[in-house]
């Protein structure tokens, strides 16, 4: 396995909107191994989520694993959510955009229909941090960042901190 480069915003490749993946593919070595390499990234981080836009993959899939001891990874290959319910406040952060939180409002329960690492179609019901993070991953597979939910002002202020940070580590 191999840690992958994570896009940072604002690099223009995260707006790219994700192709479908081709079912056949899943189970394939190679598809395999960039699934295990994504859990590396995303574990590595430290992250709980990792779509495929972000590692500069555009297709349309994402690993998730929201468990305090890294114990239960998801694979959803082709994500559609199918049903959404009530709503929910919840401070996000990104792997793309490292260093800031913001509080983005989001469907508190969804319902979700995917291809999970073994090739086969599931569909499942998630709410609180799952849910959240199945849609933060899917907007990046439709080229949308969190920040896209905050005010231009404070989008074009999260731009200049990220951009003077940096500089500084270059």
């Amino acid at each position: 396995m191999a840690q992958l480069e994570i896009l940072e915003f604002p690099d223009p490749r995260l707006r790219t909107v994700a192709r479908p993946v081709d079912p056949a593919q899943v189970t394939t070595p190679e598809f395999q191994s960039l699934l295990g390499d994504m859990f590396e990234t995303m574990y590595e981080a430290p992250g709980i989520g990792l779509a495929a836009s972000q590692v500069d993959v555009h297709q349309r899939f994402m690993v998730i694993d929201v468990s305090e001891d890294r114990s239960q990874p998801l694979v959803f290959v082709n994500p559609e959510i199918l049903e959404r319910d009530g709503e929910q406040v919840y401070q996000e952060g990104c792997l793309s955009v490292p260093g800031i939180f913001a509080d983005v409002t989001r469907a508190n329960s969804i319902r979700v229909r995917a291809i999970g690492r073994d090739g086969a179609p599931f569909e499942m019901q998630a709410d609180g941090l799952l849910a959240v993070c199945i849609q933060h991953e899917m907007d990046h597979l439709a080229g949308k960042l969190f920040v896209d939910y905050l005010s231009p002002l404070k989008r074009e202020m999260v731009r200049k901190k990220l951009a003077k940070r940096q500089r500084q580590s270059a």
